[in-house]
C-alpha cells in the first residue's frame, strides 16, 4: 500500500478551500449547475394619467369691495359764508334740488352797482352817436363810449355768474355720503362741502390673471354675492376692462355691475364675483404633476418601452387641483403623477395605478 506523504495534505486541502470560496462568491455570475446568470434589475413604481383633452369652462371667484361708480364731490365756486346745508349723511336729493346757499347780499349789491353803470354807459354812447351825425364829437370818443358800455355789460354777466355761485343744486339723484361743513362756516373758494352718491350705480372691481383676460369680454354675465347680505346670489355682468395690466402681478383690472342693485346693497361691502368662461378644449393634469426647477416646467412622460422622459411644457390656469397645459402634451400621451423620489429621465418605471 502505497504511502501519502503528510507535506502534501496542506496543499491539497487549501486548493479545495479555494475553489469552494471562488464557487460561493457573491460575484459569480454561474450558478450550481453552472448556468450564467443575469443581473437583476430595480424596477421603478409610479403613478401614470392618460392625458385626454377636455371641453369645459372654468368658474374663478374673485373678491371686490362694492364702490358707487358714481360719486360726485361737491365744491362751492364763490367764497362766503353758508347760509343753508339741509341736507345730511343717508339723505335722498332729486336732481336740481338746492343743497347749499352761501351769503349773496354783496354780489347783489354790486350787481345794482353794475346794472346803474350800465344804463349810463347806453344813455353816454347814445348822445354820442347823435353828436357824431352832426360831427360835434371826434371818431376816437364815439369808440371810447362803445367801449364803456361793452366794460360794464361783461361785468354785469359776471356778477350775475357770481351770483349763481352762491346756489348750489344736485347734479344728479342720490344720496348724501358725506357732509363736511356746517351752516354759518365761512369757507374760502373751491372747498369740499360733501359728497354725493349714486346708489343705482354701485360696481366692484376685481383683479384677474392675464391668462384669465383673453376669455372675458364686456357684457358677459357674472354672479355676485354679498357677505352682508347672506348667501344669496345676484345677477351682474361685465362693464369695464381696464387696458392696462400690473408689471408686477400681471393682473387686470375689472369693473362688475349688479344688475339689477339688490335692495340693502351699500357701498364697501365685500363681494365676491364669479366669473364664468366659455366652453373650450383645454388639457388639464393634475397639479402635482407639473415639475419646476431652474429650466422650467417639465413633466415626465412614458414612452413605448417605460422609461420616463422629460418633456419641457407650458402651463395655464390652475383648476381646482389640476393645471391647464397650454404646450408640450397631446392626447393619448401618459405621464407620471405619483412616485417622484429618486426618479430619474431615462429610467424604467412600473405603472402600479
Amino acid at each position: 500500500m502505497r504511502k501519502i506523504r503528510r507535506d502534501s495534505l496542506p496543499m491539497a486541502t487549501g486548493s479545495a478551500l479555494l475553489c469552494l470560496v471562488i464557487g460561493c462568491s457573491p460575484g459569480s455570475n454561474t450558478d450550481h449547475a453552472g448556468r450564467q446568470q443575469k443581473p437583476s434589475s430595480k424596477v421603478h413604481p409610479v403613478a401614470v394619467e392618460t392625458v385626454e383633452p377636455k371641453t369645459s369652462a372654468l368658474k374663478h371667484e374673485r373678491n371686490g369691495t362694492l364702490k358707487a361708480r358714481r360719486t360726485v364731490r361737491i365744491f362751492n365756486q364763490e367764497e362766503g359764508r353758508i347760509t343753508a346745508l339741509p341736507y345730511f349723511e343717508g339723505d335722498r336729493i332729486e336732481r336740481g334740488e338746492l343743497i347749499a346757499r352761501l351769503e349773496d347780499e354783496l354780489l347783489k349789491a354790486e350787481l345794482e352797482k353794475t346794472i346803474a353803470t350800465t344804463r349810463q354807459m347806453r344813455i353816454n354812447l347814445k348822445r354820442q352817436q347823435g353828436l357824431a351825425k352832426r360831427k360835434a364829437v371826434s371818431e376816437d370818443e364815439l369808440v371810447r363810449a362803445r367801449t364803456d358800455l361793452s366794460v360794464a355789460e361783461a361785468e354785469q354777466r359776471v356778477l350775475r355768474a357770481r351770483l349763481g355761485y352762491t346756489r348750489i343744486t344736485a347734479p344728479f339723484t342720490g344720496l348724501v355720503s358725506r357732509r363736511l361743513v356746517e351752516p354759518g362756516d365761512v369757507v374760502p373758494r373751491h372747498t369740499h362741502l360733501m359728497t354725493m352718491i349714486d346708489p343705482d350705480s354701485l360696481v366692484t372691481r376685481i383683479l384677474v390673471s392675464d391668462l384669465l383676460l383673453p376669455q372675458l369680454k364686456l357684457g358677459d354675465p357674472v354672479t355676485a354675492r354679498i357677505d352682508g347680505l347672506g348667501e344669496r346670489r345676484f345677477p351682474g355682468r361685465i362693464v369695464r376692462i381696464h387696458p392696462e395690466l400690473d408689471e408686477r402681478t400681471r393682473m387686470g383690472l375689472i369693473e362688475v355691475a349688479l344688475d339689477p342693485v339688490p335692495a340693502g346693497a351699500r357701498s364697501g361691502q365685500l363681494c365676491r364675483v364669479t366669473l364664468k368662461t366659455a366652453d373650450l378644449s383645454r388639457i388639464s393634469i393634475p397639479f402635482n404633476a407639473l415639475r419646476r426647477d431652474n429650466s422650467g416646467e417639465y413633466v415626465y412622460r412614458l414612452d413605448s418601452e417605460r422609461q420616463a422622459q422629460r418633456i419641457s411644457v407650458n402651463s395655464g390656469l390652475r383648476i381646482a387641483d389640476r393645471i391647464e397645459i397650454l404646450r408640450g402634451l397631446a392626447q393619448g400621451d401618459r405621464i407620471i403623477t405619483k412616485g417622484f423620489l429618486e426618479l430619474q429621465e431615462g429610467m424604467t418605471v412600473e405603472p402600479v395605478n
